[in-house]
C-alpha cells in the first residue's frame, strides 16, 4: 500500500484525487490545498473543489490549508504522514526544497511540457489554436515546471471544444496518467526537458476578456471565447458580456448588426462575423440578445456597442 500526500485545489485536481482514492493499492491520508476564499458578490467563504469533494463524500482524509508552505510547521506536518510520494496538480504554490525532499514529488501538468509552463496551460493551448493538447507527469524541482518528464498523454483537439470541456477531458487523462506513473515509477527513465522549446502561460486576469469588434477578427474573438468562458468571459468596453456566440461568415463595416434573427443577431468584426445568442449587461442577469436589442432599440445597421 503506497501512501500519497495529494496537493491540489481546483476541479482539475479533484478528478486526479478521485482516481487515487478509488485505486486499491493507494492510500491518501492527507490533502494539502489552498485556504477557503470569498466568492461572488456576497463574498461567500467557499472551500476549494478538492476539499469540497472530500467533505461531500465523508472521506477519511485530513485536510491542510496553509497560507504558505515556507514554514517549519508546514514541513513537519506534511512529513509526519510519511508519504511514499507527493502528487501535485494545480496546487497554486511553488513547493520549497524541504517539502520536495520529503518524498518524490510528481506534478500532473496540463500541457505537453516544456510547452506552456506556468499558470494557464489549458487556456493557452486554445488561444494558440493548437492541434493537440495533453498532460505531462514530471518530477518536481525548485524551478517552475522544469523537472524531468516521467510520462505524457495527448489527443487531437476538436476545433470547437471550449475550456470547461477541455479541463474535464485533460483531468480524466491526468488521473489515468497518475496511476500509470506511480505503478511504473521505479522503471521509468526520466527525460530532461528541452528548454529551447519552452513557452510560458501567464496567469489570466479579468482584463484579458476585453474584446473589440472593430479591432479584432471574428476568429480572434471566438478563440478567446473558447478559452475564457466562463471566466473571465468576454466583454466590451461598456461592460456588456457575450455569453453565447458562434463563428460565421459575414462582411460589412465592423461592429455593425447585419442581421436580426429569431433568437440571435449577426455582428461584423474587423474580419468575419459572429452570431450572438445571449448577452449579459453590466450588473444584470444574462438575457437573450433579442430582448437586449429590443430594449436598446437597435436594428440592422446599428452598432451593438
Amino acid at each position: 500500500m503506497r501512501r500519497i500526500v495529494f496537493m491540489g485545489t481546483p476541479d482539475y485536481a479533484t478528478n486526479i484525487l478521485k482516481g487515487l482514492v478509488e485505486f486499491n493499492d493507494i492510500e491518501v491520508p492527507l490533502l494539502v490545498t489552498q485556504p477557503d476564499k470569498p466568492v461572488g458578490r456576497k463574498q461567500v467563504l467557499t472551500p476549494p473543489h478538492t476539499k469540497a469533494y472530500i467533505l461531500e463524500n465523508s472521506l477519511n482524509i485530513e485536510i491542510y490549508q496553509p497560507n504558505t508552505l515556507k514554514t517549519e510547521d508546514a514541513y513537519e506536518y506534511i512529513n509526519s504522514f510519511k508519504p511514499d510520494f507527493i502528487v501535485v496538480a494545480a496546487y497554486g504554490q511553488i513547493l520549497p526544497k524541504n517539502i520536495l525532499d520529503i518524498a518524490p514529488c510528481i506534478n500532473l501538468h496540463a500541457s505537453l511540457l516544456p510547452q506552456y509552463r506556468g499558470a494557464s496551460p489549458i487556456q493557452s493551448s486554445l488561444l494558440n489554436e493548437d492541434k493537440f493538447a495533453g498532460v505531462t507527469s514530471m518530477l518536481m524541482e525548485e524551478g517552475l515546471d522544469t523537472g524531468d518528464i516521467l510520462g505524457f498523454s495527448y489527443f487531437k483537439l476538436d476545433e470547437e471544444i471550449k475550456v470547461d470541456k477541455l479541463f474535464e477531458k485533460l483531468s480524466n487523462m491526468a488521473a489515468k496518467l497518475t496511476i500509470k506513473t506511480l505503478n511504473n515509477f521505479h522503471n521509468i527513465e526520466p527525460l530532461k526537458q528541452n528548454s529551447s522549446d519552452t513557452s510560458y502561460a501567464k496567469k489570466i486576469k479579468k482584463q484579458d476578456g476585453l474584446i473589440s469588434f472593430s479591432n479584432q477578427s471574428a476568429r480572434e474573438i471566438y478563440t478567446k471565447f473558447r478559452a475564457y468562458d466562463p471566466w473571465p468571459g468576454l466583454f466590451v468596453d461598456s461592460g456588456l458580456k457575450l455569453k453565447d456566440i458562434e463563428l460565421i461568415k459575414g462582411i460589412g463595416k465592423p461592429n455593425t448588426i447585419i442581421a436580426i434573427e429569431t433568437n440571435s443577431i449577426v455582428v461584423t468584426c474587423k474580419e468575419g462575423a459572429l452570431r450572438i445568442k445571449s448577452v449579459q449587461p453590466s450588473s444584470k442577469k444574462q438575457m437573450n440578445v433579442i430582448d437586449y436589442v429590443r430594449g436598446k432599440r437597435l436594428e440592422v445597421g446599428s452598432s451593438l456597442v
